[in-house]
């Protein structure tokens, strides 16, 4: 059972997921709306975190702005993570050859969360994903080859998720469960969740890691069953190259 230090610590931490891009000021009873929280312990909590310096309180809109040192967190995982000191170079070798664009995501809650993306096609949507960007796992490739690792029963506490926040869920359930069927034949599955936009997505499987999702993606009138003709085998190779670096480095820092 949580003591009361963990608790605090949990809502502390609800209260700092709940600023996202385009929501940069927020007030006590925003994010109590955001986090579920009752509006004195936002209030006691806010007060703390700008305390500790992860929050900034803007007396004129009378409301809270992540701090700088924030940054810092995301700074020390990226230099840290080894998966990306083997990934980035590889992605960004692909990307180069190919002039396309190639993420490497990891899971969070019900959405994915990008740590690297290296993009080279034309469209300008598609240009500006960055490192840090969220999509939603239940619309895209990097989602669906999530799930496809995912055991049944996370898979289907999240199919409630997307149940309730999606009216078109059981054509979404079909194309899911084709994606599902497409990585366990292939080994990569494609989506087009956006006009002339297509993007695969293989999962890796890395010693000690949680799942990491590699994608290729391109804007393009092309059909995705021809984008993924021409991508699969890359992208396959990309996985591959990744996960031999990563295992004979031991998954440690060289």
């Amino acid at each position: 059972m949580p003591t009361p230090s963990n608790r605090s610590l949990e809502r502390g931490i609800e209260i700092l997921r709940a600023f996202r891009p385009g929501s940069t000021l927020l007030g006590n009873g925003e994010l109590a709306e955001r986090t579920g929280l009752a509006p004195a312990t936002v209030s006691r909590l806010t007060q703390t975190l700008v305390g500790a310096g992860l929050l900034e309180h803007d007396r004129r809109a009378r409301a809270y702005r992540l701090a700088a040192p924030v940054l810092s967190f995301a700074h020390a995982m990226r230099t840290g993570s080894t998966v990306l000191q083997v990934a980035a170079p590889r992605m960004r070798a692909l990307a180069e050859k190919l002039r396309i664009n190639v993420g490497l995501a990891v899971a969070d809650r019900s959405e994915m969360l990008y740590l690297e993306s290296i993009r080279y096609n034309k469209k300008a949507s598609l240009r500006s994903v960055v490192s840090g960007q969220r999509v939603p796992i239940e619309l895209t490739s990097l989602g669906r080859a999530w799930l496809a690792t995912a055991p049944p029963a996370r898979r289907a506490e999240l199919a409630k998720e997307f149940e309730a926040r999606r009216s078109n869920w059981p054509r979404l359930r079909r194309e899911i469960d084709r994606a599902i069927e497409s990585v366990r034949r292939r080994g990569w599955c494609v989506a087009s969740w956006q006009p002339e936009i297509v993007a695969l997505a293989m999962p890796l499987a890395l010693p000690n890691e949680p799942v990491h999702v590699l994608n290729a993606s391109l804007s393009t009138s092309d059909p995705a069953n021809e984008v993924a003709l021409e991508l699969g085998a890359p992208l396959l190779a990309l996985g591959e190259q990744i996960t031999r670096e990563f295992i004979a480095r031991g998954g440690s820092l060289a």
